[in-house]
């Protein structure tokens, strides 16, 4: 990694300490998620359907929606790079137009990470009980960064995409509500007609079923295939999306 990719990281990584609800909304929000639907919700969901114990379905869900909390600030910051005229500063300087998008993704990345860690030490310490061994772990971890790698790229070119701040905000609404309509919270064949079919072909739904697997001990190869390929396919058009939008703004 260059010089002026660390640079960046580290640039990226100061204006999330210096903005509170960038921290909020990736490690509180998802803590707070993770409380309020297992001693809120838990208790009226069918045993039959998630098993006895509902935080073991639910957690490995959670841990997946944390990723897409941290989203809107990733886009945000992008877009403030694009029209507050940073880049302009940037463009006459011995700086990679790239290692500006690098920053973003790795800081995006940890930020999702960190949230992850947040919010598998609160599961643990109220009843979450994963069966993996080490590869289980390890595969799951590998899973993790996948997941997070590929979202910080399609966010960093929604942030790219959007015109303005405000829009950079709302962009990103579709992808962060898109993990509520997969098996995060309940079974997809538990739902409706309909969102049931838009459940089972959707992204996030063999990524949440691939994770809970491996950290129960069930591993879904068939899932875990999925899940990788989807998050191939995603982080490549967010790659490829990202870079023809900067060169174009740029």
């Amino acid at each position: 990694m260059s010089n002026a990719s660390l640079t960046m990281i580290n640039r990226t990584f100061k204006h999330t300490l210096r903005n509170p609800v960038t921290i909020f909304n990736s490690i509180l929000l998802p803590v707070g998620m993770l409380l309020m639907v297992t001693f809120v919700w838990g208790g009226a969901f069918d045993h039959a359907a998630v098993g006895d114990r509902y935080i073991d379905y639910v957690a490995p869900g959670l841990i997946i929606l944390t990723v897409s909390y941290g989203m809107s600030a990733t886009a945000l910051g992008v877009n403030n790079d694009m029209t507050k005229g940073i880049i302009n500063r940037f463009k006459v300087m011995d700086i990679s137009r790239s290692a500006v998008l690098v920053g973003h993704v790795v800081a995006s990345m940890f930020r999702s990470l960190i949230g992850v860690a947040a919010v598998l030490a609160v599961a643990l310490l109220f009843g979450f009980r994963p069966r993996a061994g080490l590869l289980g772990w390890l595969a799951a971890i590998g899973v993790l960064v996948l997941v997070a790698f590929a979202t910080s790229w399609i966010t960093v070119a929604l942030g790219l995409f959007a015109r303005s701040p405000e829009s950079a905000g709302m962009v990103t609404v579709p992808l962060i509500m898109l993990p509520f309509l997969s098996s995060a919270l309940v079974p997809a064949d538990t739902m409706a007609f309909g969102i049931r079919q838009f459940a089972e072909y959707q992204p996030f739904t063999p990524i949440n079923e691939a994770l809970r697997g491996l950290l129960m001990g069930q591993a879904d190869p068939g899932a875990t295939l999925v899940a990788v390929g989807w998050c191939v396919v995603v982080a490549v058009i967010g790659y490829v999306w990202s870079l023809a939008t900067f060169r174009r703004r740029a």
